[in-house]
């Protein structure tokens, strides 16, 4: 790949998130970090404490070797002290670093990063101010809260948006339902910018693969293998995959179920798959490092949660050829986009899964037909190498640059900035 040369110094970019946990989120701010060198920024990445029971991403931080900086007051749960001391940490932070862009993603960073560093533009950068930008992964304004601390929310994201100058969403639909059902910032300052994943080990999964995992995992070559991937938090539903498993046994009596995930509501979870007499049926497998091997030992996947952003256990599954069937929330539509890739169904409904699961497992052609047009979807839409694209053109926009060559030009065909 070749690349632009840069005589002057690399411009300063502070990457904020609330922490580095298992998920899309963790994985696009630490490999964008490292990726962006290659155009002329230099990354500082600040990170908070994961919560209880969470998945760790921050063991990729060795093998990209960025500059980070682990905040541990900076934590998902609301604490007024320790928010508080976030606040003069970043604050030092931007004074000592100077950076040309401060970019926040997750709720919580996004907060408390981005009224820093209005702080520090205020008193001590008049002139050349940092420029702000925020991306919505999702947002915590639906199913994550009460009624008060929801609102709350809502009154701070609509106050520090009028002081961003760049917000990204995730997803056209997280886009729609920021600007129009809450009405949080303004049209011209919204940009789309989807996932960018590293696809390459789920899109190299061939028939040969699918065999090597069922042996490794000890599952037979007949069973017919329905896969979970996600937190164990209420807003993930995992109880409504297994009301769902439950009705699929009962059609498909072979039926293996993988729950591939950690979190608070894990012990509740296994409690109820005793309760249901399904403990032989049910793995779960908690957090794996290697969840090509897992994709790959699987027939379909299926996605339970009450709200998503972008859902990348189902962008995974997709690459990986696999159907799909999702509820109607969030950004789900921005990756199901047509029958032929996946299907959508009623939100919460654990029959309208189970049915439409039994009709792909029962026809295994449409099942496989449904899969390669999933991966070339997937794979298209949500290659990494576009991400790098997208952000360095918002990037390159914001402080008035020319755009820079990355060489080769991704073969990514989706959405783009919009």
């Amino acid at each position: 790949m070749t690349q632009q040369k840069h005589k002057s110094a690399p411009i300063r970019i502070l990457r904020i998130i609330t922490r580095l946990n298992i998920g899309g989120p963790s994985i696009q701010a630490i490999k964008l970090s490292r990726r962006l060198d290659s155009a002329g920024f230099h990354t500082t990445l600040v990170h908070g404490q994961l919560g209880p029971d969470e998945g760790d991403m921050q063991t990729l931080l060795s093998t990209e070797g960025l500059n980070t900086i682990s905040m541990p007051t900076l934590r998902r749960k609301v604490d007024p002290l320790n928010d508080i001391r976030t606040f003069w940490q970043l604050l030092r932070l931007l004074r000592n670093l100077r950076p040309a862009i401060v970019h926040t993603h997750m709720a919580k960073a996004g907060a408390i990063g981005r009224q820093a560093a209005i702080v520090y533009n205020t008193l001590w950068a008049r002139n050349h101010p940092a420029k702000l930008v925020h991306t919505y992964h999702g947002h915590v304004l639906e199913g994550y809260f009460s009624a008060p601390k929801t609102a709350l929310f809502l009154a701070a994201e609509k106050l520090l948006a009028r002081r961003t100058d760049t917000l990204i969403a995730v997803s056209a639909q997280v886009r729609q339902e920021l600007l129009k059902e809450y009405r949080i910032g303004r049209e011209d300052r919204f940009q789309v910018v989807p996932l960018g994943l590293d696809l390459a080990p789920l899109e190299a999964i061939d028939n040969t693969a699918r065999r090597d995992a069922r042996k490794q995992l000890g599952i037979p070559e007949e069973a017919k293998v329905i896969v979970w991937v996600g937190r164990l938090t209420p807003i993930k539903q995992p109880e409504v995959f297994l009301d769902a498993a439950k009705l699929i046994k009962l059609r498909h009596p072979q039926a293996i179920f993988l729950v591939v995930g950690d979190g608070e509501l894990r012990s509740e979870v296994e409690s109820k798959a005793r309760a249901l007499k399904m403990t032989n049926d049910i793995r779960f497998l908690g957090w794996r490092g290697d969840l090509p091997t897992i994709y790959a030992a699987s027939n379909l996947s299926l996605l339970t949660s009450r709200n998503e952003g972008t859902p990348v256990a189902i962008i995974e599954a997709m690459a990986s050829g696999l159907p799909s069937v999702s509820p109607n929330v969030g950004g789900v539509r921005d990756v199901i986009t047509d029958p032929s890739v996946g299907t959508i169904v009623e939100e919460g409904s654990p029959e309208s899964l189970a049915a439409t699961a039994c009709a792909l497992l029962d026809s295994p052609d449409l099942c496989r037909e449904i899969g390669e047009s999933a991966r070339s979807s997937a794979v298209g839409r949500f290659g990494f190498a576009r991400l790098v694209s997208d952000i360095t053109a918002l990037y390159h926009g914001l402080l008035n640059l020319p755009p820079v060559s990355l060489g080769q030009a991704p073969r990514d065909s989706g959405p783009r900035l919009s």
